[in-house]
């Protein structure tokens, strides 16, 4: 599998955006090829693979697929399409480690590619601020997380994953490992990094940040839960707190006129419900929360295109500039309609699927949990209604001279991420 990718890296004088993308959509095949008999194996000593790291690799592998079409104009960066190649290694590798402290290494070298993404590839001045937001609050997050991995390894000779027994110590190494994991999703109140990183950063940054580099954070605690399995008390709190956090991200929501601003803040929404999702620490509730963060990286990914092909007609991202157009394009207004109910968890997508889970695991462990969900539903379909009724009606600024035809690239790229996001919930019967 890897040694594939290192191929790829030794084609360096010749790669083009043609070569990468053959590469990894045979990468993806692959692994596809894999799910029928698929159900758990040790590569070596060091690495192994679940269902959670298959899906995980196999939504990465998409992912960069869908990138390299945002690139199609500009073939032959290949100092970009380096980037794509190291970033694919270092997520692909952070999903297979079987040790802790490798995982936190490759956990924290992807965040080096996307720091480049931005700072090279980013729109405005105000990306190198964004950039040091990104630096600063995942830096100093993951620290406590190196530390309490360090102590795990000199104190109790622990490096894999096996469980812990109960001592107040390990109340305060519960906290520095989940810190750096909350950050990364992120959780309200650690929240202020993404949408700064997602403003500046470009089409195919904004991409890999909402579809993957989110989801790490999920990842990260699903795998250290089996070892707090005790830790009720603290987990009901932080559950408590984040379904409250993604009702007031909600209304947050409701006053951007800034559509990427407003994508990245519904993705914090999102995110509050996978940790509630986790934190209950149930087959049920996590089969929810993986299959809401699969669904919720192919529908931010695509929404994010979208603003994309709105920004390079109107030169702007504001709902204010970018009305009416439902009257001059409306295939495009369809792409709107559909991947923003999708986003609202309409039916047949996976989004519902998953949200169904959740709520239902939510409601199950605590009746707390009614109001703060019925809020947070409520309000998130207020903020998705107020996306797709601004941007697509109301009368067009007459100064504006950017409705191009549109080209079936773009179709394509957002059938790709329409498409297995609601065909997927046919594979839950199977």
């Amino acid at each position: 599998m890897l040694k594939f990718l290192l191929i790829m890296c030794l084609c360096f004088k010749n790669l083009n955006i043609w070569i990468l993308l053959f590469n990894i959509y045979c990468l993806y095949i692959i692994f596809m090829v894999m799910l029928p008999s698929f159900s758990y194996f040790n590569i070596s000593s060091l690495f192994y693979m679940d269902y959670l790291s298959y899906y995980m690799i196999l939504l990465t592998i998409w992912i960069f697929i869908l990138m390299c079409f945002t690139i199609l104009k500009n073939p032959n960066d290949k100092i970009l399409l380096m980037i794509f190649i190291v970033l694919l290694i270092l997520l692909m590798y952070s999903f297979i480690w079987f040790s802790y402290l490798f995982f936190y290494m490759f956990f924290e070298m992807s965040l080096i590619p996307i720091l480049y993404m931005i700072f090279g590839w980013g729109y405005q001045p105000e990306r190198l601020m964004a950039g040091f937001y990104l630096l600063f609050y995942t830096m100093v997050a993951s620290i406590p997380l190196l530390l309490s991995i360090i102590y795990l390894q000199n104190e109790l000779a622990m490096m894999m994953m096996i469980n812990l027994f109960y001592n107040l110590k390990m109340n305060l190494i519960y906290f520095s490992m989940i810190s750096a994991f909350l950050m990364k999703m992120p959780m309200f109140m650690l929240h202020l990094w993404l949408p700064k990183a997602h403003v500046e950063a470009p089409i195919f940054g904004s991409m890999i940040l909402a579809a993957i580099l989110l989801k790490l954070g999920g990842y990260g605690l699903f795998r250290i839960f089996f070892l707090f399995y005790y830790m009720e008390y603290i987990n009901l709190i932080i559950i408590l707190f984040s379904l409250y956090g993604s009702i007031l991200i909600s209304l947050n929501c409701l006053m951007q006129f800034d559509m990427k601003i407003l994508i990245a803040y519904s993705s914090v929404a999102h995110m509050g419900m996978v940790i509630g999702g986790l934190f209950i620490i149930s087959n049920f509730s996590m089969s929810g929360s993986l299959m809401l963060m699969i669904a919720h990286g192919l529908c931010s990914s695509g929404l994010f295109c979208l603003v994309n092909m709105n920004y390079e007609r109107s030169m702007s991202r504001s709902m204010l500039v970018n009305k009416g157009m439902l009257s001059y394009l409306p295939f495009l207004a369809l792409w709107w309609f559909l991947l923003i109910s999708s986003n609202m968890s309409a039916p047949l997508s996976l989004n519902l699927i998953s949200e169904i889970e959740l709520i239902n695991s939510l409601i199950t462990y605590t009746n707390f949990n009614i109001l703060l969900i019925f809020m947070l539903c409520l309000f998130s379909s207020f903020y998705n209604f107020y996306l797709y009724s601004f941007s697509q009606h109301g009368k067009i600024t007459s100064s504006m001279f950017w409705f191009s035809n549109n080209f079936s690239l773009e179709y394509l790229l957002l059938f790709l991420h329409w498409t297995p996001l609601n065909l997927m919930f046919m594979k839950l019967w199977v």
